[in-house]
């Protein structure tokens, strides 16, 4: 066996030295999370986005965690979530899986933010979101935003979405992250307020095409230091050991890792 060459040691040192820096930064990624996990309640630095009035909405803004939520309130959002994305699974190749659904839904992890009517108490849409490590960036990845039919295009989804943002902005997040499907006309809301293709989202072949793509958002305070990764077209991503979906009637769906 010969001797290693000079360039080939300093090669290998250069790619030692690249890992050690990637796994740096996952742990401070994971760290950063982690307190933002810790926060009890991460609205409450909002007083002002606790409440929405407009194009006769009137409604009150609450935080919930996902073992927070009453027995009610888990009915009202599996059956809203049913309701407005089946379909459009069952249209996909995705599939639609009750209890996978239900198992993502209500995660330990899950955390809530719920719109009701200041008028009489009634719910009215609520966004499922989780402060993540995502693609190894901290992220808020949104999993769902569900709204009640007749409460599209009045400002109320954009709201809750600017409140995300806040949240993710607050807690030192580098992305607000979501998955849409393909076939959901209403995913080009998320396109409308500034959510753009994020270089993880898999790119259609000939051999492949993918029913979802992933949308995301910068923190422009970090968009410096996002690493650059090449986007892979046969990127799947899983949460939990199974494959998400996502869309949204006002939506995201799924989150993949």
């Amino acid at each position: 066996m010969g001797r290693k060459t000079a360039a080939s040691t300093a090669k290998s040192k250069e790619k030692r030295l690249l890992r050690k820096e990637e796994q740096q930064r996952i742990r401070d990624a994971m760290a950063v999370v982690a307190e933002a996990n810790k926060i009890e309640n991460p609205l409450i630095e909002f007083p002002v986005f606790q409440k929405f009035n407009k194009n006769g909405v009137v409604a009150d803004l609450i935080y919930r965690t996902s073992t927070g939520l009453s027995e009610m309130e888990k009915k009202w959002a599996f059956a809203l979530l049913k309701k407005n994305m089946q379909l459009k699974y069952e249209q996909s190749s995705w599939g639609w899986s009750e209890n996978k659904k239900r198992d993502e839904l209500f995660d330990e992890a899950a955390k809530f933010l719920i719109a009701k009517s200041a008028h009489d108490g009634a719910y009215l849409g609520y966004s499922h979101f989780r402060f993540d490590v995502d693609e190894g960036i901290e992220v808020l990845y949104c999993y769902e935003l569900q709204l009640d039919n007749h409460l599209q295009r009045k400002g109320l989804g954009k709201f809750m979405m600017q409140i995300l943002e806040l949240m993710a902005w607050k807690n030192n997040m580098k992305k607000v992250v979501l998955t849409v499907l393909k076939n959901n006309s209403n995913s080009k809301f998320f396109k409308a307020i500034g959510y753009e293709l994020d270089e993880s989202s898999p790119v259609d072949d000939e051999d492949e095409s993918f029913p979802y793509e992933i949308l995301s958002k910068v923190n422009k305070r970090f968009a410096a230091m996002l690493p650059s990764s090449a986007t892979n077209k046969n990127h799947v991503h899983s949460h939990n050991s199974h494959s998400h979906n996502h869309a949204h009637t006002h939506c995201c769906p799924g989150h993949h890792h």
